[in-house]
């Protein structure tokens, strides 16, 4: 697909103005996004993107408009999978709920730049070295082994060697100061929680970006169609985070499918390193004759896969027992956090969610039920945050006024 550079500079404005605007208009002003704002929102930028790959489709052609969407498709779902660990880092370092926002802003950020990076590093590679296809194919089926392995929160905790680096040589406060990244402490600057994890979740933006930018490629070659995919399944993920919040832990299968896809993409880009093939070791440094997976089969398999994944997941009663139980424990640790939210209703809305999940937790079979009840840990953090919560109405209705 030829692009000129007129059509690139507009098409980088574009994305530019789009981070301008969520920043001044949504998240510049701390707040924690209500449920209708993030769902109006998340289909506004998934608008943008249908609307920019029909634009594709129609100027492009019919193959170029396939690899847009296949490649925009694979990338938001691995951008899902992401959230997760923005959760865990986010969790880590108990980010106030009203300042969650700019993080994930500045994530986004940060990954488009990581991603663009990546992506003209990955073409130069391609048009010079044929035998990239190879690596790139054995890094995602690698990639998806990883994502199979069982793993634990600490994983992906926000504890990695930059910030424990950047603790040891700057000093740092353990409370914030809004969503100031420096504040005066003991009469001396020092750095916030707030770079901290700021730094954190760089770190694995940039761990991100060397898994799903072989994904896409194994899609398309056209660098344009590449990093515009890529670009737009980035924007609204901010409002995506806070939609399906409560979902997250939910998707017990997305991992399995996810999983599929990236081995389906790898073996996509080793056959066509085999009909590319230079290297002397295999068929005397020939191209190999071999079937080739077109863009429309790589999309329906891609749908396909997500469709049945988030369908068994949503309808999973394992996944609604696990869903129930990591959001009570989040939920309780946010409540019985004083420093978690000072917004009123906030607070409220996340004791509501962990009555409606403690709920959950009595209505599972006696399997699960016993699942929750092992966790001791859990069981206390539930009766804690309850115990507050009835002090804190019996402290509303003593200060109210008596008629």
């Amino acid at each position: 697909m030829e692009v000129s550079a007129g059509i690139w500079a507009a098409t980088i404005v574009l994305i530019a103005g789009l981070l301008a605007f969520d920043f001044f208009f949504h998240v510049r002003k701390a707040h924690v996004p209500t449920l209708r704002e993030a769902a109006i929102w998340s289909a506004v930028y998934v608008g943008i993107a249908i609307v920019f790959g029909l634009a594709v489709l129609l100027l492009g052609g019919g193959s170029a408009g396939g690899e847009y969407f296949a490649g925009y498709i694979t990338e938001k779902a691995l951008s899902v999978d992401n959230l997760f660990v923005f959760l865990i880092i986010m969790s880590s370092f108990a980010v106030p709920r009203e300042d969650q926002q700019k993080v994930l802003l500045f994530g986004i950020v940060f990954a488009l730049i990581a991603r663009t990076g990546f992506i003209f590093l990955g073409a130069a590679l391609i048009n010079t070295f044929a035998w990239v296809f190879y690596f790139f194919g054995l890094i995602l089926i690698i990639t998806a082994g990883n994502m199979l392995r069982p793993e634990s929160s600490s994983n992906h905790a926000g504890d990695n060697i930059v910030v424990r680096l950047a603790r040891k040589v700057i000093p740092t406060t353990d409370y914030y100061d809004g969503d100031k990244l420096f504040t005066v402490d003991n009469g001396k600057r020092a750095m916030t929680p707030m770079l901290l994890v700021m730094v954190a979740i760089a770190g694995t933006d940039i761990l991100f970006a060397l898994d799903s930018i072989p994904a896409i490629f194994g899609l398309t070659q056209d660098v344009y169609i590449v990093f515009t995919a890529t670009a737009f399944s980035l924007l609204g993920l901010r409002q995506l985070y806070f939609l399906i919040d409560g979902l997250l832990d939910r998707l017990i299968y997305l991992s399995y499918g996810l999983a599929g896809i990236l081995v389906f993409i790898g073996v996509k880009l080793v056959i066509h390193a085999l009909h590319e093939n230079t290297l002397p070791f295999i068929n005397n440094g020939e191209p190999v004759d071999v079937i080739e997976i077109t863009t429309g089969l790589s999309l329906g398999v891609i749908v396909a896969i997500l469709v049945v994944t988030i369908a068994m997941s949503l309808l999973s009663k394992a996944g609604r027992a696990q869903n129930a139980i990591a959001g009570a424990r989040r939920h309780a640790t946010e409540y019985l956090d004083l420093g978690y939210t000072t917004d009123a209703e906030e607070r409220e809305r996340v004791y509501r969610a962990l009555v409606a999940e403690g709920a959950q937790i009595r209505a599972l079979g006696p399997k699960y039920r016993q699942k929750a009840r092992e966790e001791q840990e859990l069981q206390e953090l539930i009766d804690r945050a309850v115990e507050q919560h009835e002090r804190a109405v019996d402290e509303g209705r003593e200060s109210s006024p008596r008629p």
